[in-house]
Protein backbone atom coordinates (compact mmCIF):
# COMPACT_ATOMS: atom_id res chain seq x y z
CA UNK A 1 0.00 0.00 0.00
CA UNK A 2 0.86 3.66 -0.09
CA UNK A 3 1.08 4.40 3.60
CA UNK A 4 1.18 8.17 4.21
CA UNK A 5 2.42 9.92 7.31
CA UNK A 6 2.76 13.56 8.23
CA UNK A 7 5.69 15.69 7.11
CA UNK A 8 6.61 19.36 7.23
CA UNK A 9 9.29 21.12 5.22
CA UNK A 10 11.21 22.04 8.36
CA UNK A 11 14.11 20.54 10.23
CA UNK A 12 15.92 21.09 13.49
CA UNK A 13 19.47 20.16 14.33
CA UNK A 14 20.48 18.87 17.74
CA UNK A 15 23.36 21.35 17.81
CA UNK A 16 22.68 25.09 18.05
CA UNK A 17 22.57 26.75 14.63
CA UNK A 18 25.50 28.97 15.57
CA UNK A 19 27.63 25.93 16.38
CA UNK A 20 26.62 24.14 13.18
CA UNK A 21 27.50 27.25 11.18
CA UNK A 22 30.86 27.49 12.95
CA UNK A 23 31.71 23.82 12.39
CA UNK A 24 30.45 23.70 8.80
CA UNK A 25 31.25 27.00 7.09
CA UNK A 26 30.82 27.07 3.32
CA UNK A 27 33.49 25.14 1.50
CA UNK A 28 33.68 27.92 -1.08
CA UNK A 29 32.73 31.39 0.26
CA UNK A 30 30.03 33.21 -1.67
CA UNK A 31 30.91 36.07 -4.00
CA UNK A 32 29.66 39.51 -3.03
CA UNK A 33 28.01 41.73 -5.65
CA UNK A 34 31.18 43.62 -6.57
CA UNK A 35 33.32 40.48 -6.90
CA UNK A 36 30.57 38.81 -8.95
CA UNK A 37 30.49 41.67 -11.46
CA UNK A 38 34.28 41.70 -11.73
CA UNK A 39 34.35 37.94 -12.34
CA UNK A 40 31.43 38.09 -14.78
CA UNK A 41 33.26 40.68 -16.86
CA UNK A 42 36.14 38.22 -17.37
CA UNK A 43 33.83 35.95 -19.38
CA UNK A 44 34.39 36.07 -23.16
CA UNK A 45 30.72 35.23 -23.86
CA UNK A 46 31.72 32.55 -26.34
CA UNK A 47 29.22 32.02 -29.15
CA UNK A 48 29.73 28.24 -29.20
CA UNK A 49 30.39 27.97 -25.49
CA UNK A 50 32.00 24.67 -24.43
CA UNK A 51 30.90 25.30 -20.83
CA UNK A 52 27.26 25.13 -21.92
CA UNK A 53 27.86 21.84 -23.75
CA UNK A 54 29.64 20.41 -20.70
CA UNK A 55 26.64 21.08 -18.44
CA UNK A 56 24.24 18.10 -18.48
CA UNK A 57 21.30 20.53 -18.22
CA UNK A 58 22.82 22.88 -20.83
CA UNK A 59 22.43 26.09 -18.85
CA UNK A 60 23.13 29.08 -21.12
CA UNK A 61 26.25 30.01 -19.18
CA UNK A 62 27.37 33.02 -21.26
CA UNK A 63 23.86 34.48 -21.08
CA UNK A 64 23.45 34.19 -17.30
CA UNK A 65 26.95 35.56 -16.72
CA UNK A 66 26.37 38.48 -19.06
CA UNK A 67 23.22 39.37 -17.15
CA UNK A 68 25.22 39.47 -13.90
CA UNK A 69 27.74 41.79 -15.56
CA UNK A 70 24.92 44.13 -16.62
CA UNK A 71 23.32 44.15 -13.16
CA UNK A 72 20.31 42.02 -14.11
CA UNK A 73 20.73 39.35 -11.44
CA UNK A 74 17.04 38.37 -11.52
CA UNK A 75 17.30 37.77 -15.24
CA UNK A 76 20.44 35.75 -14.64
CA UNK A 77 18.67 33.51 -12.12
CA UNK A 78 15.72 33.00 -14.42
CA UNK A 79 18.08 31.98 -17.23
CA UNK A 80 19.53 29.33 -14.92
CA UNK A 81 16.12 28.14 -13.75
CA UNK A 82 14.86 27.80 -17.32
CA UNK A 83 17.39 25.01 -17.76
CA UNK A 84 17.84 23.68 -14.23
CA UNK A 85 15.19 24.05 -11.55
CA UNK A 86 17.78 22.99 -8.94
CA UNK A 87 20.29 25.58 -10.12
CA UNK A 88 21.06 26.74 -6.58
CA UNK A 89 21.99 23.32 -5.20
CA UNK A 90 23.89 22.37 -8.35
CA UNK A 91 25.92 25.58 -8.01
CA UNK A 92 27.10 24.26 -4.65
CA UNK A 93 27.55 20.54 -5.27
CA UNK A 94 28.42 20.16 -8.97
CA UNK A 95 31.99 19.08 -9.76
CA UNK A 96 32.49 22.20 -11.88
CA UNK A 97 36.18 21.40 -12.20
CA UNK A 98 35.32 18.52 -14.51
CA UNK A 99 32.17 20.01 -16.07
CA UNK A 100 31.60 23.65 -17.05
CA UNK A 101 34.74 25.19 -15.56
CA UNK A 102 36.81 22.28 -16.77
CA UNK A 103 35.72 23.15 -20.32
CA UNK A 104 36.30 26.92 -20.05
CA UNK A 105 38.30 28.38 -22.96
CA UNK A 106 40.44 30.24 -20.42
CA UNK A 107 42.39 27.03 -19.91
CA UNK A 108 43.67 27.40 -23.47
CA UNK A 109 44.87 30.90 -22.64
CA UNK A 110 46.71 29.62 -19.54
CA UNK A 111 44.41 31.66 -17.32
CA UNK A 112 42.13 30.70 -14.46
CA UNK A 113 38.74 29.48 -15.71
CA UNK A 114 35.70 31.65 -15.08
CA UNK A 115 34.25 30.78 -11.66
CA UNK A 116 30.97 29.62 -13.16
CA UNK A 117 29.82 27.72 -10.07
CA UNK A 118 30.27 30.67 -7.71
CA UNK A 119 28.63 33.05 -10.21
CA UNK A 120 25.67 30.68 -10.51
CA UNK A 121 25.42 30.49 -6.75
CA UNK A 122 25.56 34.30 -6.49
CA UNK A 123 22.72 34.69 -8.99
CA UNK A 124 20.51 32.06 -7.36
CA UNK A 125 21.04 33.12 -3.76
CA UNK A 126 20.55 36.80 -4.58
CA UNK A 127 17.33 35.83 -6.36
CA UNK A 128 16.04 33.78 -3.42
CA UNK A 129 17.10 36.34 -0.80
CA UNK A 130 15.04 38.94 -2.68
CA UNK A 131 11.98 36.68 -2.49
CA UNK A 132 12.24 35.40 -6.05
CA UNK A 133 9.79 32.72 -7.13
CA UNK A 134 9.73 30.32 -10.03
CA UNK A 135 7.28 31.81 -12.52
CA UNK A 136 4.54 29.48 -13.74
CA UNK A 137 4.52 29.41 -17.53
CA UNK A 138 1.39 30.27 -19.43
CA UNK A 139 -0.09 27.01 -20.67
CA UNK A 140 -3.23 24.95 -20.75
CA UNK A 141 -4.10 23.27 -17.45
CA UNK A 142 -4.44 19.52 -17.98
CA UNK A 143 -6.37 16.89 -16.05
CA UNK A 144 -3.84 14.11 -16.60
CA UNK A 145 -2.03 13.06 -13.43
CA UNK A 146 1.53 11.88 -12.97
CA UNK A 147 3.03 10.31 -9.85
CA UNK A 148 6.74 10.65 -9.10
CA UNK A 149 8.08 8.01 -6.70
CA UNK A 150 11.01 9.43 -4.78
CA UNK A 151 11.63 13.07 -3.91
CA UNK A 152 15.24 13.41 -4.99
CA UNK A 153 16.62 15.66 -7.74
CA UNK A 154 15.37 13.53 -10.64
CA UNK A 155 11.78 13.48 -9.39
CA UNK A 156 11.86 17.15 -8.41
CA UNK A 157 13.04 18.14 -11.88
CA UNK A 158 10.48 15.89 -13.54
CA UNK A 159 7.64 17.18 -11.34
CA UNK A 160 8.52 20.84 -11.86
CA UNK A 161 8.73 20.48 -15.66
CA UNK A 162 5.46 18.55 -15.82
CA UNK A 163 3.69 21.27 -13.83
CA UNK A 164 5.12 23.88 -16.18
CA UNK A 165 3.53 21.87 -18.99
CA UNK A 166 0.16 21.88 -17.20
CA UNK A 167 0.00 18.37 -15.74
CA UNK A 168 -1.13 17.47 -12.21
CA UNK A 169 1.77 15.99 -10.26
CA UNK A 170 2.23 14.22 -6.94
CA UNK A 171 5.67 13.40 -5.49
CA UNK A 172 5.77 10.51 -3.01
CA UNK A 173 8.73 9.68 -0.78
CA UNK A 174 9.25 7.42 2.20
CA UNK A 175 11.36 9.96 4.12
CA UNK A 176 10.02 12.78 6.25
CA UNK A 177 11.82 15.50 4.29
CA UNK A 178 11.92 15.73 0.49
CA UNK A 179 15.06 16.44 -1.50
CA UNK A 180 16.69 13.02 -1.51
CA UNK A 181 20.47 13.10 -1.16
CA UNK A 182 20.45 16.91 -1.44
CA UNK A 183 18.72 16.93 1.93
CA UNK A 184 20.15 13.82 3.54
CA UNK A 185 23.38 12.82 1.84
CA UNK A 186 25.49 15.88 0.94
CA UNK A 187 27.97 17.24 3.45
CA UNK A 188 26.71 20.29 5.35
CA UNK A 189 29.58 22.51 4.23
CA UNK A 190 28.46 21.94 0.61
CA UNK A 191 24.68 22.13 0.90
CA UNK A 192 22.59 22.88 3.97
CA UNK A 193 19.25 21.18 4.59
CA UNK A 194 17.49 24.55 4.52
CA UNK A 195 18.92 25.33 1.08
CA UNK A 196 17.66 22.03 -0.28
CA UNK A 197 14.20 22.53 1.19
CA UNK A 198 14.02 26.08 -0.17
CA UNK A 199 14.14 24.66 -3.69
CA UNK A 200 11.50 22.10 -2.77
CA UNK A 201 9.19 24.86 -1.54
CA UNK A 202 9.64 26.71 -4.83
CA UNK A 203 8.54 23.58 -6.70
CA UNK A 204 5.70 23.08 -4.26
CA UNK A 205 4.54 26.64 -5.00
CA UNK A 206 4.04 25.64 -8.64
CA UNK A 207 1.27 23.35 -7.45
CA UNK A 208 3.21 20.10 -7.12
CA UNK A 209 1.75 17.96 -4.33
CA UNK A 210 4.09 16.20 -1.89
CA UNK A 211 3.16 13.14 0.13
CA UNK A 212 5.21 11.05 2.54
CA UNK A 213 4.58 7.33 2.45
CA UNK A 214 5.87 3.85 1.68
CA UNK A 215 5.02 2.36 -1.72
CA UNK A 216 4.75 -1.44 -2.00
CA UNK A 217 3.29 -3.76 -4.64
CA UNK A 218 -0.28 -2.88 -3.68
CA UNK A 219 0.62 0.80 -3.71
CA UNK A 220 2.04 0.47 -7.22
CA UNK A 221 -1.26 -1.02 -8.35
CA UNK A 222 -3.08 1.95 -6.84
CA UNK A 223 -0.78 4.42 -8.58
CA UNK A 224 -1.23 2.67 -11.93
CA UNK A 225 -4.98 2.91 -11.47
CA UNK A 226 -5.13 6.51 -10.28
CA UNK A 227 -2.40 8.14 -12.39
CA UNK A 228 -1.83 8.38 -16.12
CA UNK A 229 1.94 7.91 -15.85
CA UNK A 230 4.47 7.09 -13.14
CA UNK A 231 8.06 8.35 -12.86
CA UNK A 232 10.57 6.24 -10.96
CA UNK A 233 13.10 8.49 -9.29
CA UNK A 234 13.81 6.20 -6.38
CA UNK A 235 17.60 6.54 -6.42
CA UNK A 236 19.61 3.74 -4.88
CA UNK A 237 19.04 1.64 -1.79
CA UNK A 238 21.03 1.20 1.38
CA UNK A 239 24.81 1.26 1.34
CA UNK A 240 26.53 -2.08 0.93
CA UNK A 241 27.15 -3.68 4.29
CA UNK A 242 30.44 -5.11 5.45
CA UNK A 243 30.29 -8.89 5.62
CA UNK A 244 32.49 -9.18 8.70
CA UNK A 245 31.94 -10.45 12.21
CA UNK A 246 31.24 -7.50 14.47
CA UNK A 247 30.17 -5.20 11.66
CA UNK A 248 26.66 -5.02 13.14
CA UNK A 249 27.99 -3.13 16.17
CA UNK A 250 26.35 0.19 17.11
CA UNK A 251 29.76 1.73 16.57
CA UNK A 252 29.61 0.81 12.87
CA UNK A 253 27.38 3.24 10.97
CA UNK A 254 27.16 3.59 7.20
CA UNK A 255 28.23 6.89 5.66
CA UNK A 256 24.83 8.06 4.42
CA UNK A 257 23.20 7.25 7.76
CA UNK A 258 25.94 9.20 9.51
CA UNK A 259 25.63 12.23 7.22
CA UNK A 260 21.83 12.22 7.45
CA UNK A 261 22.07 11.93 11.22
CA UNK A 262 24.13 15.03 11.87
CA UNK A 263 22.35 17.06 9.14
CA UNK A 264 18.82 16.42 10.40
CA UNK A 265 19.45 16.36 14.13
CA UNK A 266 19.37 12.63 14.76
CA UNK A 267 21.71 11.24 17.36
CA UNK A 268 25.21 10.40 16.13
CA UNK A 269 28.14 8.78 17.88
CA UNK A 270 30.47 11.55 16.72
CA UNK A 271 30.13 15.08 17.98
CA UNK A 272 31.53 17.77 20.24
CA UNK A 273 30.21 16.02 23.35
CA UNK A 274 30.66 12.39 22.24
CA UNK A 275 33.54 10.12 23.18
CA UNK A 276 34.33 9.07 19.61
CA UNK A 277 37.70 10.62 18.84
CA UNK A 278 39.16 7.99 16.48
CA UNK A 279 37.17 7.34 13.31
CA UNK A 280 37.89 4.99 10.43
CA UNK A 281 36.07 5.43 7.10
CA UNK A 282 36.16 2.48 4.70
CA UNK A 283 36.06 3.39 1.01
CA UNK A 284 37.45 6.17 -1.15
CA UNK A 285 34.55 7.68 -3.07
CA UNK A 286 33.09 11.17 -2.75
CA UNK A 287 30.69 10.03 -0.01
CA UNK A 288 33.59 8.61 1.99
CA UNK A 289 35.34 11.98 1.71
CA UNK A 290 32.18 13.80 2.85
CA UNK A 291 31.83 11.51 5.86
CA UNK A 292 35.49 11.76 6.85
CA UNK A 293 35.56 15.56 6.62
CA UNK A 294 32.31 15.81 8.57
CA UNK A 295 33.75 13.59 11.31
CA UNK A 296 36.72 15.95 11.61
CA UNK A 297 34.46 18.97 11.84
CA UNK A 298 32.30 17.30 14.47
CA UNK A 299 35.29 16.88 16.73
CA UNK A 300 37.00 13.59 15.92
CA UNK A 301 40.71 13.91 16.59
CA UNK A 302 41.86 11.17 14.22
CA UNK A 303 40.08 10.30 10.99
CA UNK A 304 41.55 7.65 8.70
CA UNK A 305 40.29 6.48 5.32
CA UNK A 306 41.07 2.85 4.46
CA UNK A 307 41.07 1.85 0.81
CA UNK A 308 41.96 -1.56 -0.61
CA UNK A 309 43.60 -0.04 -3.70
CA UNK A 310 46.11 2.74 -4.33
CA UNK A 311 45.49 6.49 -4.64
CA UNK A 312 45.22 6.43 -8.45
CA UNK A 313 42.28 4.02 -8.28
CA UNK A 314 40.06 6.00 -5.90
CA UNK A 315 36.73 7.13 -7.36
CA UNK A 316 36.62 10.45 -5.51
CA UNK A 317 37.45 13.54 -7.54
CA UNK A 318 40.95 14.94 -7.14
CA UNK A 319 39.66 18.17 -5.60
CA UNK A 320 37.74 16.14 -3.00
CA UNK A 321 40.91 14.27 -2.10
CA UNK A 322 42.86 17.53 -1.75
CA UNK A 323 40.11 18.93 0.43
CA UNK A 324 40.25 15.90 2.74
CA UNK A 325 43.99 16.34 3.16
CA UNK A 326 43.46 19.98 4.14
CA UNK A 327 40.87 18.85 6.70
CA UNK A 328 43.47 16.56 8.29
CA UNK A 329 42.12 13.23 7.06
CA UNK A 330 44.77 10.48 6.85
CA UNK A 331 44.69 7.94 4.00
CA UNK A 332 45.79 4.35 4.43
CA UNK A 333 46.15 2.82 0.96
CA UNK A 334 46.16 -0.86 -0.05
CA UNK A 335 44.44 -1.87 3.19
CA UNK A 336 41.50 -4.22 3.61
CA UNK A 337 39.54 -4.66 6.86
CA UNK A 338 39.00 -8.32 7.72
CA UNK A 339 37.19 -8.37 11.06
CA UNK A 340 35.96 -6.25 13.95
CA UNK A 341 36.54 -7.04 17.60
CA UNK A 342 35.25 -5.18 20.64
CA UNK A 343 37.94 -3.85 22.94
CA UNK A 344 36.20 -2.19 25.84
CA UNK A 345 34.34 0.80 24.43
CA UNK A 346 36.54 0.78 21.34
CA UNK A 347 36.79 -1.33 18.19
CA UNK A 348 39.83 -3.29 17.14
CA UNK A 349 39.83 -3.36 13.34
CA UNK A 350 41.81 -6.29 11.97
CA UNK A 351 43.32 -5.42 8.57
CA UNK A 352 45.59 -6.89 5.94
CA UNK A 353 47.79 -5.18 3.36
CA UNK A 354 46.87 -5.59 -0.30
CA UNK A 355 48.76 -5.80 -3.56
CA UNK A 356 47.78 -6.44 -7.18
CA UNK A 357 47.84 -9.67 -9.13
CA UNK A 358 48.83 -9.93 -12.81
CA UNK A 359 45.31 -8.82 -13.87
CA UNK A 360 45.42 -5.71 -11.69
CA UNK A 361 42.97 -7.05 -9.11
CA UNK A 362 43.68 -6.42 -5.40
CA UNK A 363 44.85 -9.48 -3.48
CA UNK A 364 45.99 -9.88 0.15
CA UNK A 365 49.67 -9.95 1.07
CA UNK A 366 50.24 -13.13 3.14
CA UNK A 367 51.42 -12.47 6.68
CA UNK A 368 50.76 -8.70 6.54
CA UNK A 369 47.93 -8.57 9.10
CA UNK A 370 47.80 -5.64 11.50
CA UNK A 371 45.22 -3.92 13.73
CA UNK A 372 43.83 -0.40 14.03
CA UNK A 373 42.01 0.76 17.14
CA UNK A 374 39.17 3.23 16.75
CA UNK A 375 35.88 4.32 18.29
CA UNK A 376 33.66 4.43 15.20
CA UNK A 377 33.79 2.73 11.80
CA UNK A 378 31.98 4.34 8.85
CA UNK A 379 31.65 2.07 5.79
CA UNK A 380 31.25 4.02 2.53
CA UNK A 381 31.53 1.26 -0.05
CA UNK A 382 28.71 2.18 -2.41
CA UNK A 383 24.93 1.85 -2.48
CA UNK A 384 22.98 -1.19 -3.54
CA UNK A 385 20.16 -1.03 -6.13
CA UNK A 386 16.68 -0.56 -4.70
CA UNK A 387 15.63 -3.98 -5.95
CA UNK A 388 12.98 -4.62 -3.30
CA UNK A 389 10.68 -1.98 -4.82
CA UNK A 390 11.81 -2.05 -8.45
CA UNK A 391 11.36 -5.81 -8.74
CA UNK A 392 7.67 -5.29 -7.95
CA UNK A 393 7.08 -2.93 -10.88
CA UNK A 394 5.42 -5.06 -13.52
CA UNK A 395 6.99 -5.08 -16.95
CA UNK A 396 9.96 -2.83 -16.12
CA UNK A 397 13.19 -4.43 -17.29
CA UNK A 398 16.36 -4.26 -15.20
CA UNK A 399 19.98 -4.81 -16.18
CA UNK A 400 22.78 -5.05 -13.62
CA UNK A 401 20.49 -3.55 -10.98
CA UNK A 402 19.55 -0.54 -13.14
CA UNK A 403 16.24 0.35 -14.76
CA UNK A 404 16.36 0.06 -18.55
CA UNK A 405 15.03 3.14 -20.36
CA UNK A 406 14.89 4.73 -23.77
CA UNK A 407 17.62 7.35 -23.45
CA UNK A 408 15.76 10.06 -25.36
CA UNK A 409 12.49 9.81 -23.43
CA UNK A 410 13.19 8.05 -20.12
CA UNK A 411 10.43 5.52 -20.89
CA UNK A 412 10.86 2.01 -19.48
CA UNK A 413 9.80 -1.29 -21.02
CA UNK A 414 6.42 -0.76 -19.33
CA UNK A 415 5.17 2.26 -21.32
CA UNK A 416 3.32 3.75 -18.34
CA UNK A 417 6.55 3.99 -16.34
CA UNK A 418 9.42 6.41 -16.90
CA UNK A 419 12.62 6.62 -14.86
CA UNK A 420 15.72 8.68 -14.24
CA UNK A 421 18.46 9.48 -11.77
CA UNK A 422 20.54 7.01 -9.80
CA UNK A 423 18.19 4.04 -10.33
CA UNK A 424 19.04 4.39 -14.03
CA UNK A 425 22.62 5.68 -14.10
CA UNK A 426 23.90 3.83 -11.02
CA UNK A 427 24.85 6.95 -9.07
CA UNK A 428 26.11 10.08 -10.79
CA UNK A 429 25.89 13.81 -10.05
CA UNK A 430 22.87 15.88 -8.99
CA UNK A 431 22.94 17.71 -12.31
CA UNK A 432 22.73 14.40 -14.19
CA UNK A 433 19.62 13.47 -12.20
CA UNK A 434 18.06 16.86 -12.99
CA UNK A 435 18.76 16.32 -16.67
CA UNK A 436 17.20 12.84 -16.52
CA UNK A 437 14.09 14.13 -14.76
CA UNK A 438 13.52 16.99 -17.17
CA UNK A 439 14.02 14.75 -20.20
CA UNK A 440 11.56 12.20 -18.79
CA UNK A 441 9.00 14.94 -18.17
CA UNK A 442 8.98 15.75 -21.87
CA UNK A 443 8.84 12.03 -22.67
CA UNK A 444 5.81 11.65 -20.41
CA UNK A 445 4.15 14.72 -21.93
CA UNK A 446 4.65 13.40 -25.46
CA UNK A 447 3.33 9.98 -24.49
CA UNK A 448 0.23 11.59 -22.96
CA UNK A 449 -0.46 13.50 -26.16
CA UNK A 450 0.97 16.90 -25.29
CA UNK A 451 2.20 19.05 -28.19
CA UNK A 452 3.90 22.42 -28.23
CA UNK A 453 2.46 25.17 -30.40
CA UNK A 454 5.47 24.81 -32.70
CA UNK A 455 4.81 21.11 -33.13
CA UNK A 456 1.08 21.63 -33.76
CA UNK A 457 1.92 24.30 -36.36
Amino acid sequence: MLTPHNSQLTTHNSLPETEIAARFPDLHPALDARAAVVEANRCLNCFDAPCMSACPTHIDVPRFIKKIASGNVTGSARTILDANVLGASCARVCPVDVLCEGSCVMHGKHEQPIEIGRLQRFAMETFYDAGGKLALRRREERKQRVACIGAGPASLACAAELRQLGFQVKVIDRRALPGGLNTYGVAEYKLRVGDSLREVRMIQDLGVEFEVGEVDAEGLTELERDFDAVFLGVGLGAMHRLAHDGSASESVVDALEFIAGYKTGQRTSIGPHAKARRVVVIGAGNTAIDAACAAKRLGAGEVTILYRRQREHMSAFDFEYEHALREGVVFCWATLPKAFAAKGDAIELQCIAMTQDETGQPVPVPGSEFTIECDVVIPAIGQSPLLELLSQVRGVAMEHGRVVIQRTTGQTTNPKYFAGGDCVNGGREVVDAVSDGKRAAHGIAEWLGWRTEAQVG
